[in-house]
């Protein structure tokens, strides 16, 4: 009996291998080239029992029985199905997904892949990033999503407005949150600096990302009022190092001047309305001011970077970059140095990963002399630039009666301007930031992620002006100022990310908390204000603290049905202790009808349907403790004077007044509706989205009088009305031909937007003009487009010429007065379009880029304020006229005339913005190298019915604008 047991138990623990066994598999999964890819799920089928391979693309994967499925799945490639049949090792080599290759997507504290979106997002990458010499990020992006519009200026260096569906606020910043690789950076550009992104190299940059609506942004919470923008740099890959070099050469030229009167034209005028003594003061030539201001200008540009893997665990990439640009204004220069490095280490089996940033840039700027640009215009142009008999080294000058003085309304000479100013200035900027994420080894669901981050910035400028310089002061001997700006930006975020499927269903889950902290330190100093006995040297800190609460979950059900919700708490140092709390949230669904089993179609790949709403608070751009009371020191020389010192002489003490102070501000609120669809069509070869939204803002904060001596001052800001703003949205993307030789891909979106003041209960006058004084010609009022001109409604003769000072008196009481103003038009285009093309042909690429801008109306102030005739000889001096004086033919300068309506024009207009050619060379080096040689066009024609220089600007008043320049480029781009 007891040899039976013996023989029994034996049996009992010698079941046959095929039935109870289990093993491990190892193995390495590579992409198609052989290299490896890091993060690839392995997961035994029907479980959540798995790895994921390393940097190295090594996995192992434990307690693996004969006959179980191992899944390789990667987002961008086919998912793999592999049979386990007791192999010890398993290399496996996956297939890239040409329809989701580009679906992996950067979301706020994490990723996703397209299909799983259920917010308005747009995703922007290198082979779709605008071609030519973009100095900017945002540039990248012009005319390629729909519902966001770039306005960039003509300055080399200048920094670009980007609005994302309109206005949401009426005097608060309507610019977008920058994210980089992580990391918000403030929008505040320090002084010195032209734009606060022109410390990151384009040249760096793998994908922008547009986050639309609330429910994709509402995770970012105040800060994301007007969309986020998040920016993922190129990042280290592959096991040796590979290089690149690309050089650029571009020529940039005006493209047209201010339209006005020449040298004969003007004397013919003159002649023709002046008296003896004005026609006397004419000159003998015939001087282009503004084709002396204006050059043709040469920039280059110079990138080295390097990618690769350091000791076979740190992927690496760094950068170094150089570009120096001059600006079409003379003395105009703007050069860039920027170096970066990124590194992605890992460690126990890919359980803790770190992600290192950092990024330097050294800018040096020369400022051109932009009052020159107002003064090009106004100067007489029969005067000859110099005047042997001028004190003012031989600059010819309009003096005072007594000869020792520039005239006090004179322009001043604009070569003189040029030549005299010199303004420069240096930044110096670092940002980076470490992310550790950590997958517990005890629960592999759970990832805990810290960010910190350091963005630090100074600024050093000054600004000499020479004596020889006309001047209305009798003791000018020049003037010098400098400044000295430096601003801190400290981030630290933690959060935790819950990552599972089980079966059809999957759900990620992120809480966290955030820390953000902005302080600056400003000072300057005014050696006129010195002279004079005034205050001269000026101090300016301050700071400025967000602390935050987040949390969000996304749910996906068999790929069919997918839910999210965030819910951000915000806590700003801008805001008064009871008020300073908002509570943000926001949900989404969405519905993958191409995933249902009733939907059988072999032409649509995709058809999704979303829906989502969301709330976001925004405080961007107010100032710091208007809730506290706050005192200003009076100017030096306006003491009072408090008895007297022991001379017996009277004392005079500075004073301190108090500042406007509102204890009850508090957040701006805009909630947001969004419904859309996502579609994809023959093999993904047309794609695209729709959308409709609704924001509504609540609370809006904007400057408003208040009843003498209920505060400090006559205005102050308060939340005082609602605002909508309403829009749809189309885009699509095509292939229409695809062969080995040829390619072809073509997009095109559309915008409509529509901004309305809801509530507003006292309109408040805007858009400062010049001409006058005091004079607005925009309106915030309800009802209607915020900023929308306020003018008089002009009226014409028989030969369709405006009559001077006569308008139509709308309200029939036989005076002519601001009660017979209208609200006509605003500066804000109703459709916006973009269309863009590439081509590739063997080893030629060409690519196009246009934009299209309707129902955007200008103020042409250039014209109103420099046209009307007695300008031409009054206060004992020449000056210049806008050539429409041919057309008003008015006299003088009125404020009816400044404000009728004849000087809102239609800006709408078509930009063909971009024209690149380039032919690449395959193999120069080893299979793994090529040359790319393009040339490039851009700003390259624009059709408009506009008057004035350009119609695209920003606000719509139109005066003293930085001519954009057109560009011809040639570069090269080296892979080796």
């Amino acid at each position: 009996m007891r040899t039976f047991y013996k023989g029994l138990l034996f049996l009992l623990l010698g079941v046959p291998a095929t039935l109870f066994a289990q093993d491990s598999v190892s193995g390495t999964v590579t992409e198609s080239t052989g290299m490896p890819i890091p993060g690839v799920n392995v997961i035994i089928k029907g479980s959540s029992k798995g790895s994921v391979t390393d940097f190295d693309g090594n996995y192992t994967v434990d307690n693996v029985q004969k006959n179980d499925t191992l899944v390789y799945s990667y987002i961008g490639f086919k998912t793999k199905e592999i049979v386990f049949v007791n192999q010890s090792t398993l290399n496996v080599t996956l297939q890239e997904d040409s329809s989701t290759l580009d679906e992996v997507v950067v979301v706020g504290y994490g990723t996703t892949s397209k299909r799983d979106l259920t917010g308005a997002v747009n995703q922007i990458s290198t082979e779709d990033f605008n071609k030519g010499q973009q100095n900017t990020a945002s540039q990248l992006i012009t005319g390629k999503i729909a519902g966001v519009n770039v306005t960039t200026g003509g300055a080399p260096g200048d920094g670009s407005s980007i609005t994302i569906r309109g206005r949401g606020s009426i005097q608060l910043n309507n610019d977008p949150l920058y994210v980089i690789d992580g990391f918000p950076i403030s929008n505040d550009a320090v002084g010195g600096s032209r734009n606060p992104l022109d410390f990151i190299n384009p040249n760096d940059i793998e994908s922008i990302t547009v986050l639309k609506d609330a429910s994709a942004t509402a995770i970012y919470g105040s800060r994301a009022a007007n969309g986020v923008i998040l920016i993922t740099t190129k990042k280290g890959k592959g096991l040796e190092f590979k290089f690149n070099y690309s050089s650029t050469t571009t020529l940039y030229t005006p493209t047209d001047y201010v339209d006005v009167l020449d040298g004969n034209q003007f004397r013919s005028l003159v002649n023709e309305i002046g008296n003896e003594a004005a026609i006397e003061r004419l000159g003998t030539a015939n001087t282009n001011w503004q084709d002396l201001i204006y050059r043709d200008a040469f920039g280059s540009e110079h990138n080295f970077s390097t990618t690769g893997n350091v000791g076979g665990f740190m992927p690496l990439r760094a950068s170094l970059g150089y570009s120096d640009q001059d600006g079409i204004l003379k003395n105009d220069n703007f050069t860039r140095t920027t170096a970066s490095i990124n590194l992605r280490p890992s460690f126990f089996d890919g359980h803790l990963k770190f992600e290192l940033n950092g990024r330097g840039m050294y800018n040096e700027n020369t400022f051109g002399n932009r009052d020159a640009i107002g003064a090009s215009v106004d100067f007489d142009p029969t005067q000859s630039v110099y005047d042997p008999t001028s004190t003012y080294s031989n600059y010819f000058t309009w003096l005072n009666s007594t000869g020792n003085a520039q005239y006090n309304l004179a322009p001043t000479n604009p070569v003189a301007l040029i030549n005299e100013k010199d303004d420069t200035a240096e930044v110096r900027r670092f940002i980076g930031n470490a992310k550790i994420d950590y997958n517990l080894h005890f629960f592999p669901d759970l990832t805990a992620t810290v960010n910190l981050g350091l963005d630090k910035t100074n600024s050093h400028g000054r600004t000499v002006v020479s004596q020889a310089l006309p001047s209305t002061q009798l003791d000018w001997d020049g003037s010098y100022s400098n400044y000295q700006n430096e601003s801190t930006n400290k981030l630290f975020d933690a959060y935790l990310t819950y990552d599972k499927d089980i079966k059809d269903h999957s759900i990620t889950a992120v809480i966290g908390h955030s820390y953000q902290s902005f302080y600056n330190d400003n000072y300057s100093y005014d050696s006129e204000a010195e002279q004079e006995g005034n205050e001269y040297e000026f101090i300016d800190k301050y700071e400025h603290v967000l602390l935050s609460y987040f949390g969000r979950i996304n749910y996906n059900f068999d790929d069919r049905y997918l839910v999210t919700a965030s819910l951000r708490a915000d806590a700003s140092s801008r805001l008064n202790p009871n008020d300073r709390w908002g509570y943000f949230p926001s949900a989404a669904l969405a519905w993958n009808i191409n995933n249902e089993d009733f939907f059988k179609s072999k032409t649509i790949n995709q058809l999704k349907l979303r829906v989502g709403f969301g709330e976001i608070g925004n405080v961007n751009g107010l100032d710091n403790y208007l809730f506290l009371t706050r005192y200003t020191r009076s100017r030096t020389n306006a003491n009072y004077q408090f008895g007297y010192n022991n001379n017996n002489n009277p004392n005079f003490i500075q004073t301190y007044r108090p500042e406007a102070i509102n204890k009850n501000l508090r957040w701006e609120i805009g909630r947001t509706f969004n419904i859309g669809m996502d579609y994809a069509l023959f093999d993904s070869r047309i794609s695209g989205s729709v959308n409709a939204y609704m924001n509504k803002t609540k609370d809006l904060i904007s400057f408003v009088t208040v009843s003498p001596f209920t505060n400090f001052s006559n205005g102050i800001n308060a939340n005082i009305g609602d605002m909508e703003n309403r829009g749809i949205e189309f885009e699509i993307n095509a292939t229409p031909i695809q062969t080995e030789d040829f390619t072809w891909r073509i997009g095109y979106n559309i915008a409509l937007n529509d901004n309305e003041i809801t509530n507003l209960p006292d309109a408040v006058q805007t858009g400062g003009i010049n001409g006058g004084t005091g004079n607005n010609i925009q309106l915030h009022k309800e009802g209607h487009s915020p900023s929308t001109y306020w003018v008089f409604k002009q009226i014409y003769d028989e030969n369709g010429r405006p009559v001077e000072g006569a308008y139509v008196d709308r309200n029939g009481d036989n005076i002519i007065n601001d009660d017979d103003k209208y609200l006509a038009e605003d500066p804000y285009a109703n459709i916006t379009m973009g269309l863009n093309t590439n081509l590739n042909y063997k080893n030629w690429d060409l690519a196009i880029v246009s934009r299209v801008s309707l129902g955007n109306y200008n103020y042409n102030n250039m014209a109103s304020a420099k046209s009307y005739r007695i300008r031409a000889t009054e206060n004992g001096i020449l000056t210049n006229l806008h050539a429409d004086t041919y057309n008003s033919r008015f006299q003088n300068l009125t404020d009816g005339n400044l404000q009728s309506d004849y000087y809102i024009q239609d800006a709408s207009f078509f930009k063909l913005d971009n024209i690149t050619l380039g032919y690449t060379i395959r193999n120069i080096f080893n299979k793994d190298s090529n040359l790319r040689i393009f040339g490039s066009a851009q700003n390259v024609l624009t059709v408009t019915e506009y008057d004035g220089l350009d119609p695209e600007i920003g606000g719509g008043i139109d005066n003293n604008f930085y001519p954009r320049p057109r560009l011809y480029s040639i570069g090269v781009n080296l892979n080796f």
